[in-house]
C-alpha cells in the first residue's frame, strides 16, 4: 500500500478538520461576545433580501452543503481505508505465523492468495489516494459541482475499499483452521524446549551422581556430549531453524537425554548384575566340567550294550563339551576384564556368549545320560512305549469317525500310515540286537502324526462351527 501518501492525506484531513473546528469556535465566540450587534444586524439582513442578495446566499448555502457532503464522503472513505489497512496488517501476521510453522500445500496456497489480495488492496488504495489528492475540499470558493464530483469519486473509492475488505474477511475465515493449528504448535514450542533443557540437566545430574560412586560412565558421558550442539540450536530459537524443526529437535533431545538419565540411574544396578552373573556363570562352568567328565563312562556303557546306531551321534560329545567349556572360560576372563574397565556393553555381550556355550554343553552332556536312561527303559519293557503310541492313534481314529460313517481320507490316510509304521517298528525289535533308538524315534513320529491329525480335525470343526 502507498502508506506514505495515505498518511499524508490523513494528516491533511486532520488539519482541515481542526481548522474548521477553530473557525466554528471563533464565529461562536463573536456571536456570544456581541449579542447586541447580532440582533441589530439581523433585521437589516432580512430587509436587504432583494433578488441578487438572496441568490448569492442560496448559492453559497448549496456549495457549503455539497462541501459538507463531500467531506462526509471523504471521512467515510478514510475510515474504510484505515479499516482495510488494519485488517491487512493483522492478516499479514497470521500468514507469517502459518508459514513459519506449516509447509503444507494448503499453507503455501494461503500465502499466495494473500499476496494476490495484497495486489487488489494496493489497487483500491491507489484509487482512494488519487481521489483524496484530486480535490481540496477546504479551498475557498469551492464550487458545488466540484464538491459533488469529489463526493461521487470518494464514495466509489469507499465502496471499493469495503468490497475488498469483505474479500479479506472471507479469506481470514478460510485460513482460520490453518492459523489455529499453527498457533497450537507455537504454544507447544516454549514448553517443549524447556522440557528438553530440563531433561539435559537431569541427565547431567544423574551422571554426576554415578561418577561420585566410582563409576566412570564414559559411554553415557559421550552420548550426552553429542547433545550439546542440539542444545545450541534450541537456544538459537525457531526464528532461525523453524518451528517444526525446533519442535522435532526438542523432542529428540528430550528422548535421548531421558535415555541417558535412565541408563545412568540403572548403572549401579547393572554393574552389580554383571558381578552376579560372572560368579554364577563361573560356578555353572565348573559344575558342567565335572558333569562332562561323566559322559565318557556313559558312552562306554552305550557302546557295550547297544548297537552303534543307538549312540553314534553322541560319540563326539566329550570333545565338543571340552571345547565349549574352554571357550566359556576364555570369554569369562574377557568379561571380567571388561567389567573392570567398565566397558558395560562388552561385558554384557561376552556374558551372553558364555551362557550360550554353557547351554549347548548342558544339552549335549544331558543328552548322553538321557539316551542311556531311555534305552535301558525300553530294553527292559518296550510294551509301555507301544501302548502309548497305539493309544494316540486310536484316540485320533475315534475323533476322525465321530459323527461320520466313513472317515475323511485326509484324516484316515496319515493314521493308516502311522499304524503301519508302528507295526514295522515293533517287528524291528525281533532279533538278537534290536535298534532300540530307531524304535523310540519311530514311535515318537507315530505319536506326532496322530497329534497333527487331531489338531487338523479340531481346527476344521471349529471353523465350521464359527
Amino acid at each position: 500500500m502507498n502508506r506514505g501518501r495515505a498518511d499524508s492525506a490523513r494528516e491533511r484531513d486532520v488539519a482541515a478538520t481542526q481548522a474548521r473546528g477553530s473557525a466554528t469556535r471563533s464565529v461562536l465566540g463573536l456571536m456570544i461576545g456581541a449579542p447586541l450587534l447580532a440582533v441589530a444586524l439581523l433585521p437589516a439582513a432580512f430587509a436587504s433580501g432583494g433578488g441578487g442578495g438572496t441568490s448569492r446566499r442560496w448559492f453559497g448555502g448549496r456549495a457549503e452543503s455539497q462541501r459538507a457532503e463531500a467531506q462526509a464522503a471523504k471521512d467515510a472513505a478514510a475510515a474504510a481505508f484505515y479499516e482495510l489497512d488494519t485488517a491487512q496488517r493483522g492478516l499479514r501476521i497470521s500468514i507469517e505465523t502459518i508459514t513459519a510453522v506449516d509447509g503444507s500445500p494448503e499453507a503455501r496456497r494461503a500465502e499466495s492468495d494473500f499476496v494476490a489480495l495484497g495486489r487488489r488492496i494496493d489497487e483500491v488504495s491507489h484509487t482512494y489516494i488519487t481521489a483524496v489528492d484530486a480535490h481540496d475540499l477546504d479551498r475557498d470558493g469551492l464550487e458545488a459541482s466540484v464538491a459533488a464530483r469529489a463526493k461521487g469519486e470518494l464514495n466509489r473509492a469507499k465502496d471499493e475499499l469495503l468490497r475488498v475488505k469483505g474479500e479479506l474477511d472471507r479469506f481470514e475465515q478460510n485460513i482460520a483452521p490453518l492459523l489455529d493449528k499453527a498457533e497450537t504448535q507455537l504454544a507447544q514450542l516454549a514448553p517443549a524446549v524447556e522440557r528438553a533443557r530440563q531433561a539435559l540437566r537431569g541427565a547431567s545430574d544423574a551422571l554426576d551422581t554415578v561418577r561420585s560412586s566410582g563409576l566412570r560412565a564414559d559411554e553415557l558421558a559421550a552420548r550426552l556430549a553429542q547433545l550439546g550442539p542440539e542444545l545450541t540450536r534450541l537456544n538459537e530459537g525457531a526464528g532461525r531453524h523453524g518451528v517444526a524443526d525446533t519442535l522435532q529437535r526438542a523432542d529428540r533431545v528430550l528422548r535421548d537425554a531421558e535415555a541417558v538419565r535412565a541408563e545412568a540411574e540403572r548403572l549401579p544396578e547393572r554393574a552389580a548384575e554383571i558381578d552376579r552373573r560372572l560368579v554364577s556363570l563361573r560356578t555353572r562352568a565348573q559344575a558342567l566340567t565335572t558333569r562332562a567328565g561323566g559322559v565318557e563312562p556313559v558312552l562306554s556303557e552305550l557302546r557295550r550294550r547297544f548297537v552303534a546306531d543307538c549312540w553314534q551321534d553322541l560319540q563326539h560329545v566329550p570333545e565338543r563339551a571340552a571345547d565349549h567349556l574352554r571357550q566359556a572360560e576364555t570369554r569369562l576372563g574377557e568379561a571380567a576384564k571388561a567389567r573392570e574397565e567398565q566397558r558395560w556393553a562388552d561385558a554384557t555381550s561376552l556374558l551372553a556368549t558364555v551362557r550360550a556355550l554353557l547351554n549347548t554343553t548342558d544339552e549335549e552332556v544331558s543328552a548322553a545320560g538321557d539316551r542311556l536312561h531311555r534305552l535301558n527303559a525300553v530294553a527292559k519293557d518296550p510294551q509301555q512305549e507301544i501302548d502309548r503310541a497305539r493309544f494316540a492313534v486310536r484316540d485320533a481314529q475315534r475323533l476322525a469317525m465321530d459323527g461320520r460313517n466313513t472317515p475323511d481320507p485326509r484324516h484316515a490316510r496319515p493314521l493308516d500310515e502311522a499304524v503301519a509304521r508302528l507295526d514295522r517298528a515293533v517287528a524291528g525289535l525281533e532279533g538278537r540286537h534290536p535298534d532300540y533308538w530307531h524304535f523310540l524315534t519311530e514311535l515318537e513320529a507315530v505319536r506326532t502324526t496322530a497329534a497333527q491329525v487331531v489338531d487338523l480335525i479340531r481346527e476344521e470343526r471349529g471353523a465350521g462351527h464359527a
